[in-house]
């Protein structure tokens, strides 16, 4: 992942989060009070985010938040196993604490379903594949998730390739026009895919 690209992200959902400041955390806790937290696994799935993703959050919070010995990426996780540990000012571990959980369970889920889905077809010659089916400003990491999870990727944007689906079939009349329509427009370079619903197809 494009680090400057992740940092922004974060900074914009901390943003979002944390408003105007943390009324409860600011009123309880001194600035100076230092302390340490540990990401904990609830149930056994594969790790993605601890590292790249939950420790960055922390770090954008406040650079002096110091995250050791994050699990990598791919790990297969046990119930009760640390994922994660940080430790700085106590307001900002809480500052940073929902938006690092939120995204480490996000992508650890996906990471997690697309690993089974994998298992499932791995004496097949294919592979699972995403699509643009991503939730809004999440696709850069429920993509990586993806990956993470031994999948592949599709289509970042519409601008990465053509894909002729049931709209399309069903605007231009049939599969040949829409194929001979798109032939037409791009260059002869870009493969041209077509999502079919029936064998006939």
């Amino acid at each position: 992942m494009d680090r400057n690209l992740l940092q922004d992200m974060i900074r914009e959902f901390l943003r979002e989060d944390i408003g105007r400041g943390d009324l409860t955390s600011e009123a309880i806790f001194p600035d100076n009070q230092t302390g340490s937290a540990c990401l904990v696994a609830r149930e056994k799935f594969v790790v993605c985010g601890a590292e790249q993703v939950a420790a960055e959050v922390f770090k954008v919070q406040n650079p002096a938040i110091i995250a050791i010995a994050p699990l990598a990426d791919g790990t297969p996780a046990d119930r009760n196993m640390v994922l994660l540990t940080v430790s700085g000012p106590v307001v900002d571990l809480l500052k940073a604490e929902r938006v690092a959980l939120n995204l480490l369970q996000r992508l650890s889920g996906i990471a997690t379903l697309t690993a089974s889905f994998v298992a499932k077809v791995k004496d097949y010659p294919v592979r699972i594949t995403d699509t643009r089916k991503t939730t809004p400003g999440l696709r850069i990491l429920e993509k990586y998730a993806v990956r993470v999870g031994g999948g592949a990727n599709h289509r970042f944007n519409l601008a990465d390739g053509v894909l002729i689906k049931d709209n399309h079939i069903a605007a231009c009349g049939s599969i040949k026009n829409a194929v001979t329509r798109v032939r037409g427009q791009i260059p002869h370079t870009i493969r041209i895919e077509v999502e079919t619903d029936t064998l006939q197809q």
